[in-house]
């Protein structure tokens, strides 16, 4: 795994969700606002004390979580 040293998690900020480099600005606020269309650039103008590395990382937090969840999903028909 790359190192992801911005990402941080506090149990003191935002009930321990991981941030930004501390700062009370949510992983799951950048990707939501990816997700919802918003460009990097629309992001950094909403939050100017981001960086682009910022929410680069964010991505490759999420993509790392997510590759290490494995459900069983149930191949049955209902």
């Amino acid at each position: 795994m790359e190192k992801l040293d911005r990402i941080t998690i506090n149990p003191d900020i935002c009930l321990g969700q991981p941030t930004i480099r501390g700062m009370r600005i949510t992983v799951s606020v950048i990707l939501k606002m990816l997700a919802s269309g918003k460009s990097i650039q629309e992001i950094l103008s909403a939050y100017p004390e981001l960086e682009e590395e910022d929410i680069r990382q964010a991505i490759k937090y999420a993509a790392w979580v997510v590759s290490d969840q494995i459900y069983m999903v149930s191949t049955k028909k209902l």
